[in-house]
């Protein structure tokens, strides 16, 4: 039985975890930490937990965490993260971190995407990116796992068939990638109220301007070996949860769809959580899963791929677990499939 603590508990990811969790019979969850006051109930948080999780929310340090705890999921905000990770690891913990904190590879690179120097930066770069269906291989036996982004998962998974199989050029790609509201998390925000998103579509970080970018091309270089370099644009739309994008890359030689189609599905051979499919699919699809959907097709010299996946879970919570599973060393699919 792993013990395990979530820190940050209140949040829309949280949530998710342990509900996955709970379906783990070799899982106890021991440790939930907020910094709300009072010590509530989870199911006072998360409604939907009463009569399945009797724990209340606590507000315990890192080196408190440990004495009650094997496994830590962070689920805290940027920076916060890297303050509490060094403590874990030093606590004995294995940690899946699902913030930005340990994902980049450069401390300079770091600093000028999230404003902030980073405290752990030895880390940096030696830190396995979490992405199961591109290195399974590494995460077995890891103390750490820095958990990928929603908008990267989409947009790495979608791509990365056809960068590693010379398809496309690693140049010139555009995402055009849009999420539902909980992508922008559990607080709250004037551009997130029902009244001020719903009924419209809007883009935001336009210019490369977002956070995910470097994440996407530091990952999808690493992956397939050349300098990849691409145009990201995120979009808010009034739904609850999903991602879709919508990926535009020049063709190096000349495919049909059936080609590209099956060059996708045998680089995604064994991978339980990618689907690829015939059809153009739908958010909806993957919603409250944790499948992956692509497809692509080709037109006027482009590979244009879709790529959907449900943000909260595939995009974070789910994959988190795949993580968790590997380190653990049980099946993947652990507590993934219903």
């Amino acid at each position: 039985m792993v013990q395990v603590a979530i820190l940050g508990a209140t949040g829309y990811t949280a949530f998710e975890l342990i509900k996955i969790l709970l379906r783990n019979p070799q899982v106890k969850i021991t440790a939930l930490t907020t910094r709300q006051e009072g010590s509530p109930p989870i199911h006072t948080i998360h409604q939907s937990l009463f009569g399945r999780l009797d724990l209340n929310c606590e507000d315990l340090s890192p080196a408190e965490v440990c004495k009650r705890a094997e496994f830590v999921f962070c689920c805290l905000p940027h920076v916060a993260s890297m303050e509490a990770v060094p403590t874990l690891l030093a606590g004995g913990c294995k940690v899946v971190d699902l913030s930005a904190d340990y994902r980049l590879n450069d401390p300079g690179v770091y600093e000028k995407w999230y404003g902030h120097a980073h405290s752990d930066p030895g880390r940096l770069g030696k830190t396995v990116y979490g992405l199961p269906e591109l290195w399974a291989d590494r995460i077995p036996g890891q103390k750490l796992i820095a958990n990928p982004g929603c908008y990267t998962s989409a947009s790495i998974l979608g791509l990365a068939p056809f960068l590693k199989g010379g398809w496309i050029e690693p140049t010139g790609i555009v995402i055009d990638a849009k999420s539902g509201v909980s992508g922008a998390g559990r607080t709250p925000k004037l551009n997130t109220l029902f009244s001020e998103c719903n009924e419209g579509v809007s883009a935001y970080s336009v210019g490369n301007k977002h956070r995910h970018l470097p994440e996407i091309e530091q990952v999808l270089s690493d992956a397939c070996g050349v300098a990849v370099e691409a145009i990201f644009t995120p979009h808010l739309v009034p739904m609850d949860r999903g991602i879709i994008a919508t990926i535009y890359g020049r063709l190096r030689k000349s495919a049909t769809d059936a080609q590209l189609i099956a060059a996708a599905r045998e680089f995604y051979t064994g991978k339980p959580f990618m689907r690829v499919v015939d059809h153009l699919p739908s958010t909806k699809d993957s919603a409250n899963t944790n499948y992956c959907d692509i497809t692509v097709r080709q037109a006027r010299g482009q590979a244009i791929i879709v790529s959907c996946l449900d943000n909260l879970i595939k995009g974070a919570a789910g994959v988190a677990v795949q993580n968790f599973n590997l380190m653990c060393d049980f099946p993947e699919t652990t507590g993934l499939i219903v």
